[in-house]
């Protein structure tokens, strides 16, 4: 059950998590929910936390002879 909070912030963070929520699609509350899931569990916010459907296509290409050059080429065959 949803329950309502009322949280009394700087004006100038206030504008900032609203600009934030619409960069990233979500609401102001929907990012708080999120962030006192994470202290909650316990674990540290990472600044660079992966998605799931990303970290699932780690490894994919291990093994698979695919370095570097062979992206730059795609790339170059692909745009230019």
């Amino acid at each position: 059950m949803a329950t309502k909070l009322t949280l009394r912030l700087d004006e100038e963070l206030i504008r900032g998590a609203k600009e934030y929520s619409a960069k990233k699609g979500k609401s102001v509350s929907a990012l708080v929910a999120d962030f006192f899931f994470v202290l909650q569990k316990g674990e540290r916010p990472s600044r660079y936390a992966v998605s799931p459907a990303v970290a699932s296509l780690r490894g994919i290409l291990k093994g698979k002879g695919v370095d570097e050059d062979d992206y730059k080429k795609h790339l170059e065959e692909k745009y230019l």
